[in-house]
């Protein structure tokens, strides 16, 4: 599997961005997606994931991001979309889509999302 990350950019405090992650396989033969992201001198940290249940999709999300991103997919594109919005200066990093399917996982190139005070 392959993923593409896209829809990072610069973006004033309390605005709105759309990540999107193309997966190059269908993604319902992926049990899991993820958006992490990774701000400079930090660790990555796991912000929102969705897991297929049976034809139901199980979402979680970082604390720091309940209530205002949202994790998606539209299985018909393959893709997985990550809706930010208030978004804030700490929200500033580099954003990475990541798959898990049975031992193995792919994670896509980063996208950057600058949040300006």
């Amino acid at each position: 599997v392959q993923l593409q990350a896209f829809g990072g950019g610069l973006v004033q405090a309390g605005g709105s961005l759309r990540l999107s992650c193309a997966a190059s396989h269908s993604i319902l033969a992926i049990n899991a997606m993820a958006w992490y992201r990774q701000a400079p001198g930090e660790q990555r940290e796991l912000v929102a994931s969705i897991r297929s249940v049976g034809r139901e999709a199980s979402k979680n999300y970082a604390d720091s991001v309940k209530g205002r991103f949202t994790i998606s997919r539209d299985i018909t594109k393959n893709t997985v979309y990550l809706q930010m919005d208030s978004l804030k200066p700490e929200d500033t990093a580099v954003y990475y889509c990541k798959a898990d399917w049975g031992p193995r996982s792919a994670w896509g190139q980063g996208t950057q999302v600058t949040v300006s005070s």
